[in-house]
């Protein structure tokens, strides 16, 4: 199974953090238009922009990992909350808009400190997933 160090991970879901935040400072919904580029982007090539910024500055020998499998997963969920947020915008439903945003900074913020809601959320699948194929 693939690994990614912890310290690139923890650069998206900074990145993830500020955007939302400058978002809701600024009142501009096109800021969540970039940050969705950047994750979509990083869903597609496996390249995050927020980690290529950071990785000069980050130290990963030795550092713990997580798999790939899962973070890929969280940035899947991600991208559907910003999906959601900016249609949101589009109809204009600023309130939706706001909530779908939050949502994703409270995800990304409680992961920042520790509990990361993807995680279980994943897990919860997986279970889901074994369950139904025993039945079968």
């Amino acid at each position: 199974m693939k690994e990614i160090p912890e310290p690139y991970v923890k650069a998206n879901q900074t990145g993830i953090v500020l955007f939302v935040i400058l978002t809701a400072v600024f009142n501009q919904p096109y800021i969540l238009l970039v940050l969705w580029l950047i994750q979509v982007l990083g869903l597609l090539t496996g390249k995050n922009g927020f980690v290529l910024l950071a990785k000069p500055f980050l130290k990963v020998e030795g550092a713990p990992t997580q798999a790939q499998e899962l973070q890929r997963f969280n940035n899947t969920l991600a991208v559907i909350f910003l999906t959601l947020s900016l249609l949101s915008f589009l109809a204009q439903l600023p309130v939706a808009g706001y909530v779908f945003a939050a949502m994703l900074f409270l995800a990304a913020f409680a992961a920042l400190c520790g509990y990361c809601i993807g995680c279980t959320v994943y897990f919860q699948y997986k279970q889901f997933k074994a369950r139904r194929k025993l039945r079968h």
